[in-house]
């Protein structure tokens, strides 16, 4: 079987330090347990940045060239996936609702990657969904998603395609179908969202069933479905994602200490299965993208 990809969220956008007290909020501390996952197991690190003063997200392109300027001098191999997801959340004033609330974040669709074209690194996030979430609602419209996918290309970046549903699915087919989105893609199937996907052995395999032939997926689990779906995931040949972004939990009521813990957690259940791990040579050799180091 082929090798597995581990993917390690360190941080996010909506997890809170009030939380716990170990998410890494800090470009140091965001970077260090990258180098941290990576030394667990982890192929690739999928990177939020966060204001260091109030733990708040953040797109500063500075935060995030201070986080990935850190890893590639300490490692070069490491694959480097930066998010483009914050800047789509919508919240209606209550009076009017075209008008947004506190809490909106919607950004034109070129000022969500501006640190994508600056940094380049080796992999950013395309979320497709629009959605409801809790109470609020994302918004990824086609033509913003076809203007934030070219930019990617052209700035030479793989797209990470995050799938939250059926219908981002259909709509990331009609990219590749047109030639905006370079096929079969590599794909990412988030479970246990409220609204989205639900974690089940029949939603796993029901998205798989959709993919074109060749591509290149992984699944990951929100919250108490974070492991399952990593023994599920790799049971149907997929990829998997791990990271305080989805979970801060080791065992239920037991917090994790690091990223690097639950990164260790994961590497024992696929071994357990009868899988191993991809290094990042191998993961970039998977994903075909180029050597370094």
């Amino acid at each position: 079987m082929t090798k597995t990809l581990l993917t390690c969220a360190v941080t996010g956008n909506i997890t809170q330090p009030a939380q716990t007290p170990h998410l890494p909020v800090t470009p140091e501390q965001i970077a260090n347990d990258c180098l941290a996952a990576a030394a667990a197991g982890a192929a690739a690190v999928h990177i939020h940045v966060r204001d260091p003063e109030t733990g708040k997200p953040s797109m500063a392109v500075e935060l995030y060239r201070d986080v990935v300027d850190r890893i590639r001098k300490a490692d070069a191999e490491l694959i480097i996936n930066l998010t483009t997801g914050p800047g789509g959340r919508f919240v209606p004033s209550v009076d009017d609702p075209r008008v947004a609330a506190p809490g909106s974040t919607l950004l034109p669709p070129l000022e969500r990657i501006r640190h994508i074209q600056a940094l380049r690194p080796d992999i950013c996030s395309l979320d497709l969904n629009t959605m409801n979430s809790g109470p609020d609602v994302v918004i990824n419209t086609p033509r913003n998603v076809r203007i934030m996918a070219s930019a990617m290309r052209e700035a030479g970046v793989k797209p990470e395609l995050e799938i939250f549903d059926s219908g981002d699915m259909h709509l990331a087919l009609d990219l590749i179908q047109d030639g905006t989105l370079q096929g079969p893609g590599m794909w990412t199937f988030v479970t246990g969202v409220k609204y989205g996907f639900g974690f089940t052995p029949e939603t796993l395999l029901y998205a798989r069933s959709l993919l074109p032939a060749g591509a290149i997926w992984s699944a990951f689990g929100i919250g108490r479905h974070e492991f399952p779906a990593v023994a599920m995931a790799w049971l149907a040949g997929g990829h998997i994602r791990v990271g305080m972004e989805d979970n801060i939990y080791l065992e239920k009521g037991v917090l994790a200490q690091s990223n690097a813990e639950l990164v260790s957690k994961a590497r024992r259940i696929v071994h357990d299965l009868g899988g191993e791990l991809a290094n990042p040579r191998e993961a970039r050799a998977l994903l075909g993208l180029p050597q370094k180091g």
